[in-house]
């Protein structure tokens, strides 16, 4: 018993809540600003890292100071500082969406990170976001290691 509690907390350390994704409006669809593909999604939303896990970038530190729930407060916020706010960002400009509703309109930005990433007044909030690039890598404003 206590070897099933054991790998059930490790596989939460290692795979992230996932589940937290239902918890905004469309969670599962957040575009991945790193790619520049259309269709990438970024799956660790309140993260600095795609996959999940590790430090939460503004918008993860936001949603959890809202007790993990999409509220008019976390939707007019711009946690990336970007100029669009968390709303915009995720398809939800009016702060109408419930859990388990449709959003609006599709996801058009990251909440966390701002964009575009090129943008000179991005790099100080981008300065800790990690992402991965097509050879496996993981790059930090074009420095892959």
């Amino acid at each position: 018993m206590f070897r099933e509690i054991v790998y059930l907390a490790l596989a939460a350390v290692v795979f992230g809540f996932p589940w937290f994704r239902n918890d905004i409006p469309n969670g599962n669809n957040v575009p991945d600003p790193c790619s520049g593909q259309t269709g990438e999604i970024w799956k660790g939303v309140g993260h600095d890292q795609a996959p999940g896990g590790g430090p939460r970038n503004q918008f993860g530190l936001d949603f959890k100071g809202a007790i993990f729930e999409w509220t008019k407060d976390l939707c007019q916020k711009d946690s990336d500082q970007d100029g669009r706010t968390n709303g915009e960002e995720l398809g939800d400009p009016d702060c109408t969406w419930k859990k388990g509703g449709t959003p609006s309109a599709a996801a058009s930005g990251h909440p966390g990170i701002c964009e575009p990433l090129s943008d000179p007044k991005c790099a100080t909030v981008n300065k800790n976001i990690k992402c991965a690039s097509n050879t496996g890598k993981w790059c930090l404003f074009g420095h892959c290691v």
